[in-house]
């Protein structure tokens, strides 16, 4: 098995949603043990945001790109080849203002490309980026699940079943920031999660 381990807190120490991912990670091990993993902390390494320049080299031919534009469309191929190859992604995400990190949806723009993670079809779009098992460990610090706060949910279980990737399992660790007993609840809470999530 082939794990990909995306960490998209701003916090590389100390952060709530790697704690949960890493949990997730040590499951998947335990239970694979020959399992290799890659990890991608996008705040170590944060990926650029989709902008003009980036979009020109994107819809500019191969052979025709300049080689800065070569350069900028390899980060994004760095990272296709990276899910493209995994068995089970894990994703550490925490709520920052309602939304995911920009970290994050920079990472999803980057893994989002036409022809090669999804296409369209007569019947329309397809995504490409199948047969793989996701994992996403949000760390909140209100309670926002099952409610119309959460913005998070919709919108991942959107973009991931657009690229093909519909067997998703969420973990929760909330009220996190509501005292250390509500803290201790929620990785309680969590561990549960991650134990139906394996089942």
């Amino acid at each position: 098995m082939n794990i990909l381990q995306i960490n998209s807190s701003a916090r590389s120490d100390a952060s709530n949603s790697t704690r949960v991912a890493n949990s997730i990670v040590e499951r998947l091990r335990a239970s694979h043990p020959g399992a290799a993993v890659v990890v991608r902390s996008l705040a170590q390494n944060p990926h650029p945001v989709l902008d003009e320049a980036a979009l020109g080299a994107l819809f500019t031919p191969a052979d025709k790109r300049t080689p800065e534009q070569t350069a900028r469309v390899a980060l994004d191929d760095v990272l296709i080849a990276e899910i493209q190859a995994a068995d089970a992604v894990v994703i550490g995400v925490p709520m920052y203002n309602f939304g995911v990190p920009v970290q994050l949806k920079n990472w999803i723009d980057a893994i989002t490309r036409v022809k090669v993670t999804f296409r369209y079809t007569a019947n329309g779009p397809e995504g490409l980026l199948k047969d793989k098992k996701v994992y996403v460990a949000f760390a909140r610090g209100g309670r926002y699940r099952d409610t119309p706060a959460d913005t998070q949910v919709p919108y991942l279980k959107t973009i991931f079943g657009f690229l093909g990737m519909t067997d998703v399992h969420f973990v929760f660790a909330e009220g996190l920031a509501m005292g250390a007993d509500a803290a201790e609840q929620a990785f309680a809470e969590a561990e549960r999660d991650i134990e139906a999530a394996l089942a």
